[in-house]
C-alpha cells in the first residue's frame, strides 16, 4: 500500500466543566465530547526521503497553518515513526475545512487521523489503546479524537468514557473572525470561583435516555466566563441562533466557535440565512452529528 487517506473529523463540547487547577499547571476537566460532520482531509503517501533516510514532508492549503514541528500533524507523524522504527519516508498532504484556532480540535483532529493514516500505511499493528496511549503526548484532547463519537471525557481529558450518542438533530456552526488563543482562556478562568457548573452527569443520563431536550437544557460551558467577556460577538452569536429556533446554543472548547442545535434542516437553514444576513461570522456551516 503506498497511499492512504483520512478524514479528520471536528468536534463540539456539548458540555464542558473546569474542576480545577492542579499543582502541574494542567485543568482538570470534565466535559462531553460530541463528534460533528465538518472534516478535514489528510492524504499519506509513501515518500523517497533525502539521502535514504526517513523524512516527514507535510503540505497544507492554508498559509494560516506551519509545515514543520510547529504543526502537530509533522510532531505526530514523527512521534509515531520514531516509536516503531519506521525507516521509509511519508508525504503528507492536508486539505483544510475545520476552522482554525476555533474550539473545534481542528489541530488535535488531523494529528488524529496521521495515527489512522500512518498505523495503516506502514502496517504497524497499533490498537486504539496503543494510539491514544502515544496520541497524549500530542495534546491532551488527541486520545478523543482518535477515538471520535460522543464520549465522557476526564482527568485533562485523557481519561475518556463512551457514551451513547445523541438523537439525530441538525447543527448550525458559526465561526466569528477571531482567533482564541486556549492558553489566554486557561490561564484567565479561576476554576476555583466559579459560581455554576454544568449538569455533566445529567447530560450522560439524557444521552443515554435519548432525549434531546435533556441535552439541550443541560448544555453549558465554563470557559465562556472568560471568553464572552473578551469577545462578546460570542454571546451576540448565541442569541441569533437561539431566536432563530435553536433548542440551545453554545461555545465549544475555548472558543470563539458557536453551535445550535435544531430539531430540522430546514430550521437550520433559516437561521444560517439569519446568520450570514448579520454578518457577525465568515466560516458558518449546517451539519449534523457523526
Amino acid at each position: 500500500m503506498n497511499q492512504v487517506t483520512r478524514k479528520a473529523y471536528a468536534k463540539i463540547n456539548l458540555g464542558l466543566d473546569v474542576l480545577r487547577r492542579r499543582p502541574d499547571g494542567y485543568h482538570e476537566v470534565k466535559m462531553v465530547m460530541q463528534t460533528v460532520g465538518i472534516f478535514d482531509t489528510l492524504t499519506f503517501r509513501k515518500g523517497q526521503g533525502k539521502e535514504g533516510l526517513p523524512d516527514i514532508s507535510l503540505s497544507v492549503d492554508s498559509k494560516e497553518l506551519p509545515c514543520d514541528k510547529g504543526n502537530l500533524i509533522y510532531r505526530a507523524a514523527e512521534l509515531i515513526m520514531e516509536t516503531y522504527g519506521v525507516k521509509e519516508s511519508v508525504d503528507i498532504t492536508l486539505k483544510k475545512n475545520i476552522p482554525i484556532a476555533a474550539g473545534m480540535a481542528g489541530g488535535s483532529s488531523d494529528a488524529a487521523a496521521v495515527f489512522h493514516g500512518l498505523n495503516k500505511l506502514f502496517g504497524l499493528s497499533m490498537s486504539l489503546q496503543d494510539m491514544q496511549k502515544l496520541g497524549v503526548k500530542i495534546g491532551a484532547d488527541v486520545p478523543y479524537c482518535i477515538m471520535g463519537g460522543t464520549a465522557l471525557s476526564e482527568g485533562i481529558g485523557e481519561i475518556l468514557t463512551p457514551v451513547a450518542a445523541p438523537p439525530s438533530a441538525s447543527l448550525l456552526i458559526a465561526k466569528p473572525d477571531i482567533n482564541v488563543s486556549t492558553k489566554f482562556v486557561y490561564e484567565n478562568l479561576h476554576a476555583d470561583t466559579l459560581k455554576e457548573h454544568p449538569d455533566i452527569d445529567g447530560m450522560v443520563k439524557a444521552l443515554q435516555e435519548g432525549s434531546l431536550e435533556g441535552i439541550t437544557g443541560r448544555m453549558g460551558n465554563v470557559l465562556e466566563t472568560v471568553t464572552i467577556k473578551k469577545y462578546p460577538v460570542i454571546r451576540q452569536i448565541k442569541d441569533i441562533m437561539i431566536a432563530n429556533g435553536a433548542e440551545n446554543a453554545l461555545m465549544s472548547g475555548s472558543g470563539p466557535t458557536v453551535f445550535g442545535i435544531y430539531t430540522g434542516k430546514e430550521r437550520a437553514g433559516e437561521a444560517y440565512k439569519a446568520m450570514e444576513k448579520l454578518g457577525l461570522a465568515r466560516q458558518i456551516y449546517v451539519t449534523e452529528f457523526v
